[in-house]
């Protein structure tokens, strides 16, 4: 096991404004509701390992946190099993009866329409299959219980309800599983969703066949024939999951790992890899100029995943090309360490999804994330399932000869991603920051503040973020400093000042680093979750 050097945190450096402190355990699970962290918990005190308690929470979380993910998500992880490094791909693709030229005017944002395979159910059968401890299902006992029996809805995701109530309550079968009496529930009240316990009761009685060639597929397919879309069951049998390794990025003695390609976890690398060619070691993590050098690499980054990424099988050439030495010196060559430029990154869309990290006692990490894309997905529900489906296919864009262009059985991109450190090829830390793409941009300032500035996770999770938008625009949090807003915008920033700290839009950490004989987890108070242990 790798032992973090208790004097590198900077316990007594820059502290932010949080109700929240780093909790420290031999055994831990971090997620963005309280529900599904004492879930994985309860697998891990039952003699389950990491993957137990992280499949235990990402069920949970299809229950207690609709408005991030559901059965209709997509899955990716990343995980250290004991010994080695482990990336799984669990996203769908589009019903192969798709073509480019029946979306000239791009997929649409809901309806059944947006619809692609749901991969996150076999992303729970492939983790649990090679490296689970429990019974697959055991692990559904839990969420099980809180569709059947009820749960209190939470207080941020009763607001993000709320919102996708309003925009989304005339999808076919909405407002009929998720407006009981007409609206969304409120915080605090007890919220039911028997025909989904029903539906979690098959998928763990058949190791997650009913939901692929069963008669859970045979809903989803009716469904989508009814409402005049593609998927069919022949769409639902075909998809499996991959186990695609990781792509890395060195850095001054770590590795930040992220899945390859369909995913923008790539930028993230690019990102790093382009500060690392700076003087941002100068500076200390809240100087305007090492925010500055954050930004410029970002928009750089998002660049070339907005132009070169898409399903591997349809770019142009492999991702290891944009991660050459040769490639980031010529990139890092056009930052202006004292002015903003415009290389023309796109303006990023609003996401929903969940992030959970997971680790126990004999070194297992697990870094796991799944969403529905865009809050409540495409805002479908399957009559009788509780199943809610994702609106992946949005991110397929309709331009002739893109490696994203929208096509028949392609993965689309997807800005859902899991991180994961190592440190000389031993494992760091798992973390991860949840919500569309402020993603990658957040992978970056979680490691950078983590690895090169020294930062316990809570604090580094509590700092105020920054996200790119587009052009020379960027948002901050409110609780940035004016000194340093000032700075930016001398440097040619357009700076806006977007949201609150509870709000999405800068996103949802969770962290939990090796510390000693054990972990040192930190959870984002912007969500309604935290760091549970023992």
């Amino acid at each position: 096991m790798t032992i973090l050097d208790e004097s590198t945190l900077m316990t007594d450096g820059p502290h932010y404004p949080t109700h929240r402190t780093p909790v420290f355990a031999q055994n831990m699970v971090a997620t963005s509701q309280p529900l599904a962290a004492q879930a994985g918990l309860t697998m891990l005190a039952n003699g389950g390992n990491a993957i137990d308690a992280a499949l235990a929470a990402a069920i949970c979380l299809t229950v207690v946190e609709p408005t991030g993910c559901g059965l209709g998500s997509d899955a990716f992880a990343i995980l250290w099993d004991g010994s080695q490094l482990h990336g799984l791909n669990a996203s769908g693709r589009a019903p192969a009866a798709w073509t480019p030229e029946q979306f000239d005017a791009g997929v649409p944002q809901r309806g059944w329409g947006a619809v692609t395979v749901p991969g996150a159910v076999s992303a729970w059968v492939a983790l649990s299959k090679g490296h689970g401890r429990l019974p697959f299902a055991q692990l559904f006992e839990p969420a099980i219980g809180y569709a059947r029996g009820g749960f209190p809805v939470s207080p941020t995701i009763a607001g993000l309800w709320a919102k996708g109530a309003e925009l989304l309550k005339d999808q076919p079968g909405f407002a009929d599983c998720f407006m009981p009496g007409g609206r969304a529930p409120k915080a605090g009240e007890t919220f039911r969703n028997p025909a989904l316990a029903a539906t979690l009761e098959a998928i763990a009685e058949s190791g997650g066949e009913a939901f692929y060639r069963g008669a859970l597929a045979g809903k989803i397919a009716e469904a989508a024939r009814a409402n005049g879309a593609a998927l069919n069951e022949a769409d639902m049998a075909a998809h499996k999951p991959d186990w695609c390794g990781t792509l890395q990025m060195p850095f001054r003695g770590y590795e930040l790992r992220e899945i390859p390609p369909n995913g923008q976890g790539i930028a993230a690398l690019i990102a790093l890899g382009l500060v690392d060619r700076t003087g941002i070691a100068n500076y200390g993590p809240d100087d305007p100029v090492a925010l500055h050098l954050q930004i410029e690499a970002t928009k750089l980054a998002l660049v070339d995943a907005d132009v070169h990424v898409g399903d591997t099988d349809a770019m142009a050439f492999g991702p290891e090309a944009l991660l050459s030495a040769n490639y980031l010196d010529s990139r890092a060559a056009l930052i202006d360490t004292r002015r903003a430029d415009d290389p023309g990154a796109g303006a990023p869309l609003a996401g929903g999804t969940v992030y959970l990290s997971a680790a126990d006692a004999d070194g297992r990490m697990v870094s796991f994330i799944q969403s529905n894309y865009m809050g409540f997905g495409a805002g479908v529900v399957v009559p009788g399932t509780g199943i809610h489906m994702q609106n992946r296919g949005a991110g397929f864009v309709a331009t002739p000869g893109h490696p994203n262009r929208v096509g028949p059985s392609r993965r689309p991109f997807h800005t859902i991603i899991p991180g994961f450190v190592t440190k000389s090829g031993a494992p760091e830390m798992s973390f991860g920051v949840m919500g569309g793409p402020m993603q990658a941009q957040g992978h970056l300032q979680m490691m950078l503040r983590t690895m090169l500035w020294g930062q316990d996770p809570q604090a580094a999770s509590d700092a105020p973020r920054w996200q790119v938008v587009s052009g020379r625009k960027v948002a901050v949090e409110n609780a940035m400093p004016d000194a340093i807003v000032e700075a930016l915008r001398a440097m040619g920033h357009d700076v806006v000042r977007e949201g609150t700290a509870a709000e999405f839009g800068f996103g949802g950490a969770q962290l939990i680093r090796r510390m000693g004989d054990g972990y040192i987890g930190g959870s984002d108070h912007r969500k309604d979750g935290g760091v549970a242990g023992f």
